[in-house]
């Protein structure tokens, strides 16, 4: 090998290591964002679980009202039929 050559793969060599430890801080931006991102779905007070959570039991305690307020109506018309033709 001569001169010319031994210093193309020094070249080679630095640009390969260059672009490594730029992979490696790339890499520790990366892990920092998973973390957030898992302490975002995991959080147990605000969590996306914990606002699924919260949506799905909003969500039974409306269906409830729903159904007091339909059966409230049904009795309502059927005492109001009732008394339209026994009356």
């Amino acid at each position: 090998m001569d001169e010319k050559e031994i210093q193309e793969l020094k070249d080679a060599i630095v640009r390969l290591t260059m672009t490594i430890e730029r992979m490696a801080d790339k890499q520790d931006d990366m892990i920092e964002d998973v973390k957030k991102i898992k302490e975002a779905i995991y959080n147990p007070d605000q969590g996306l679980y914990a606002r699924l959570r919260d949506l799905e039991q909003w969500q039974a305690n409306v269906s409830r009202v729903i159904w007091t307020v339909g059966l409230a109506v049904t009795g309502l018309v059927i005492n109001s039929i009732y008394l339209g033709i026994f009356q």
